[in-house]
């Protein structure tokens, strides 16, 4: 029998940043309980899990903040962040199918570190701008690459990073779970080979930046979701094929990548 124990942040304290009642905090925040299979942190339940992605109101994604990534896909490294949002029905929970849209035959992946934010900010200084952080989590950033790549030229990015299932994400670590996010390892495997590796170290632009800059332009609310950017190797995923992303010794996750079918009506 495990005994759960929960790292400095309280569970009660929890439910009030991300509204969520002691049981689903309860669960979201057990960092001590293991599964037998991988030694790592035990996911949310699934009820917490849909509880926890119904309370932000908004993913808001930074572009190009690895160097390495920014040169591969043959642009400039940026002097500024590049934003951009993404809706929440976009979310896709561990274990779910990636829908790839006709008439596209694949996407492109881009695994990134996800801060969720605890409190309400606007205009937030960049010394306390940590203290707005209630969590982090793992996240894709699905990318129709055909269609981001006409959209470059005159057109918003919402219809190639914004569909449904094209951000695929993990349960929540608590902040004290990841003490340094600035020094973690983000991997992510198609069919079991390595297409991206790379450290939190790498960013351009550090998370304090990011959320006193976000703040100064959105206000950030309770749940929302900062993508922080990607390492080097986004490549095409196929339909058929599978991905397994994690933080290297904290979690993982994984996810079938199929055809989207259009809905009966």
């Amino acid at each position: 029998m495990h005994t759960v124990q929960y790292q400095s942040l309280s569970p009660y304290m929890c439910a009030s940043i991300l509204r969520l009642s002691p049981p689903f905090s309860h669960t979201l925040l057990a960092t001590n309980k293991t599964t037998k299979s991988t030694s790592k942190p035990m996911a949310a339940s699934p009820s917490a899990y849909q509880k926890l992605l119904s309370v932000g109101t908004k993913i808001i994604a930074v572009g190009r903040n690895y160097a390495a990534h920014a040169k591969e896909l043959g642009n400039a490294v940026p002097k500024e962040p590049v934003l951009f949002i993404k809706p929440t029905s976009s979310y896709l929970e561990n274990g779910g199918k990636i829908e790839v849209p006709e008439p596209l035959e694949a996407l492109d992946h881009e695994v990134e570190l996800a801060v969720i934010i605890g409190k309400r900010g606007r205009d937030v200084p960049e010394a306390t701008a940590m203290d707005y952080v209630g969590g982090y989590a793992l996240g894709l950033d699905m990318t129709a690459r055909e269609i981001q790549s006409t959209a470059k030229v005159c057109l918003p990015w919402s219809v190639a990073k914004g569909q449904d299932t094209f951000t695929p994400i993990s349960s929540i670590l608590p902040k004290s779970m990841l003490p340094d996010p600035h020094n973690v390892e983000l991997w992510l495997k198609v069919d079991g080979e390595i297409r991206q590796k790379g450290s939190t170290s790498d960013m351009i632009f550090k998370i304090p930046f990011l959320i006193s800059h976000i703040s100064s332009i959105f206000t950030l609310l309770e749940g929302d979701v900062i993508l922080t950017g990607t390492p080097k190797g986004v490549g095409p995923v196929k339909i058929g094929q599978k991905i397994e992303a994690g933080i290297t010794g904290l979690l993982d996750m994984h996810f079938d990548v199929g055809r989207r079918l259009r809905v009966k009506h």
